[in-house]
Order: structure tokens, then C-alpha cells, then sequence
């Protein structure tokens, strides 16, 4: 199993370190093909991509994996335009938000999920491994 996961970089990089946890609980259903995501730091080689080379490199990954989990609470352009892309493909979707007082889920994000190829859960760090697993089985 492939799993593309995606989390906000550009828009903010508050959650990394969430992201991390996560894509290690990820790693049990299969390779992560986005586990820069949750780096704190850029590797030398990372620092040298164009927006290009991200753009083309994030699409190749995209194209194949078998699933996307997206980490939907700090809002990227990003991650709206990879998920976006996802459906397109046909991808099997889960969007992971933490409710807050100061955010909101976007209404794209929310209205995509048909319970099945989409999904969007309302979660905290703690529910996490249970969401994973009844989306994987």
C-alpha cells in the first residue's frame, strides 16, 4: 500500500511535529510516500527543488499511491490543490480535522466527503489510530 500523505508547509508548519506522529502510525499500513512532510527541517537536496520540481515530484507521488490521508486543520493552497487532484484520480480520500474556536473547515473539503472514496473525520491526536484503522480494513 502507498499512501500519499499531505499537511500544510507553506501555509504554516505549526503541526509538523503532529505530522510526524501520524505518519508513523501510517507507516503500519503500508510506505508513506510524503514522509518530508512532517520534517521540522529541509534536507540539503530538499533546499535545492524548484516549484517545479515540488509540483512535478508531489504529482508523480500522487499518481502512484492507493491512498491519500490529508491533514486538513492548518489551510494550505496546497493541500486543497492535492486533494483536489486526488479526486480527480479516483483516489480513496480521508481528510483529518481538529476542531477549534479559531478554524474552520473549508466547505470544499467537507461537502467532498461521500463516506466512502471521501471521507473527512473530526478527530483529536488520540482517536487517530482507531480513524486509521477502520479506514484501512
Amino acid at each position: 500500500m502507498k499512501i500519499y500523505f499531505c499537511g500544510s508547509i507553506y501555509g504554516g508548519r505549526q503541526d509538523a511535529e503532529l505530522y510526524t506522529r501520524l505518519i508513523e502510525q501510517l507507516k503500519g499500513y503500508g510506505t508513506v510516500l510524503t514522509e518530508h512532510v512532517g520534517s521540522k527541517e529541509l534536507t540539503d537536496e530538499q533546499k535545492k527543488w524548484t516549484d517545479k520540481n515540488i509540483h512535478d515530484n508531489s504529482l508523480e507521488w500522487l499518481t502512484s499511491c492507493d491512498v491519500v490521508v490529508a491533514e486538513v486543520t492548518q489551510p494550505s493552497l496546497g493541500v486543497g490543490y492535492e486533494i483536489g487532484r486526488a479526486i480527480a484520480m479516483n483516489k480513496k480520500i480521508l481528510c483529518l480535522f481538529r476542531p477549534s474556536s479559531d478554524k474552520r473547515l473549508s466547505a470544499m473539503i467537507s461537502g467532498a466527503d461521500n463516506g466512502s472514496t471521501v471521507q473527512t473525520k473530526h478527530y483529536t491526536e488520540q482517536e487517530a489510530a482507531k480513524i486509521f484503522k477502520d479506514f484501512f480494513t
